[in-house]
């Protein structure tokens, strides 16, 4: 299972990705693999503030839907406009083409309640 130590992660596994102030979000190599054949992600969050471990969005696959949450609360700037075309994109590439929103974090000490690689791999 692909876990990149340069992010951290949600229990809810999701993923973040800093840059500065704005972040790169996405759902980790396991709950895509979980989910199966990802067929639609829908966001309608852009432009919004939310808080921490509010819904962003929801991704289906074949067989369920699934709530998306934030890791860190922040405004939602981006939805990945690829995933409309090519949801498999979450499948394929989780930790690259496959992110879901680009954020601007609003405050970057809740980085530090989330997991590092070695934490995560521990909790699957």
């Amino acid at each position: 299972m692909n876990v990149p130590e340069n992010l951290k992660y949600t229990k809810d596994h999701e993923w973040i990705r800093v840059d500065g102030d704005e972040a790169f979000i996405g759902v980790t190599d396991f709950a895509q693999g979980e989910l199966g054949d990802i067929v639609f992600i829908e966001v309608e969050t852009e432009g919004d503030e939310l808080d921490k471990e509010e819904v962003f969005g929801t991704i289906e696959a074949v067989k369920t839907v699934s709530d998306l949450f934030m890791p860190v609360g922040g405004e939602v700037l981006e939805f990945n406009e690829k995933l409309e075309d090519a949801p498999d994109l979450v499948n394929s590439d989780p930790y690259g083409e496959g992110w879901i929103i680009k954020v601007k974090v609003a405050d970057n000490s809740q980085l530090d309640e989330l997991l590092n690689a070695e934490q995560y791999k521990a909790l699957l």
